[in-house]
């Protein structure tokens, strides 16, 4: 994502959102406000090359309500998500499509980062990024690249660990689970989810399946919580527009 991030102007698609770091130009710290419902990559034998094949998905809760300790939230991008409750939110300008938006846990080495993806897929949009032509951040490496049908949409999931990145805490390693898939609404998109590699991956995947399970797109009519009543989080909006790309 966490595109859910460095410039780059290797091609159209690649200026859009501020990718790898998502911290620098970040503006509009908020605390986000939950709606009433109680609310969001060691090396690995080489992972089969994901298809060309168009994914398509409709994500709808199975459940009334996120899991205990998540927080349901209609973003003012116009996305519903559930994300870990107490969770700071900050928006990037993009030039292709909504603005980047991360949430944060208050320590700052807990990420969930949400964008638009310019590219016509999910395996193309990952084909650009692991090209020689994108910046990758210190110490990346890919764990797995695979295609996923999980948690009520269909895309391509990439998990990798990175040194550090770009406007974020010297934490150690940090390890990242990034899916691109194609909402129900047409449109592709992003969430890839940011934490320490020290603890495991235990987390980063359970925020990014939460995240995944909760995602209603921009001008969808989203399945009402158990509780009806909503509140939106506050948003500024943010400065320099970079890459497409998470870090």
């Amino acid at each position: 994502m966490v595109a859910a991030a460095a410039g780059v102007g290797v091609v159209a698609s690649l200026v859009a959102v501020l990718g790898f770091g998502g911290g620098s130009g970040d503006k509009g710290a908020a605390a986000v406000s939950p709606s009433a419902a109680p609310a969001l990559r060691s090396e690995q034998p080489p992972s089969p090359d994901v298809s060309d094949e168009a994914v398509t998905g409709s994500p709808s809760p199975a459940a009334t309500l996120p899991p205990d300790g998540y927080a349901l939230h209609d973003d003012p991008e116009g996305f519903r998500i559930a994300v870990p409750e107490g969770w700071g939110r900050r928006t990037v300008s993009s030039q292709f499509g909504m603005d980047v938006v991360n949430y944060r846990s208050g320590s700052g080495d807990r990420r969930i980062q949400v964008y638009q993806v310019a590219e016509a897929s999910p395996d193309e949009s990952f084909r650009q990024y692991l090209s020689d032509k994108v910046p990758k951040p210190r110490g990346f490496h890919k764990l797995a690249l695979h295609h996923v049908d999980t948690d009520g949409v269909s895309g391509s999931r990439m998990e990798y660990v990175a040194d550090s990145l770009k406007g974020e805490p010297d934490i150690g390693t940090w390890h990242v689970f990034d899916e691109r898939f194609r909402s129900a609404d047409g449109k592709i998109y992003a969430i890839a989810s940011y934490g320490p590699a020290a603890d495991g991956t235990d987390d980063e995947l359970r925020v990014l399946t939460t995240a995944l399970g909760w995602f209603c797109p921009p001008g969808s009519v989203c399945p009402a919580p158990a509780s009806t009543s909503t509140s939106s989080s506050s948003s500024t909006s943010a400065s320099p527009t970079t890459s497409t790309f998470t870090s």
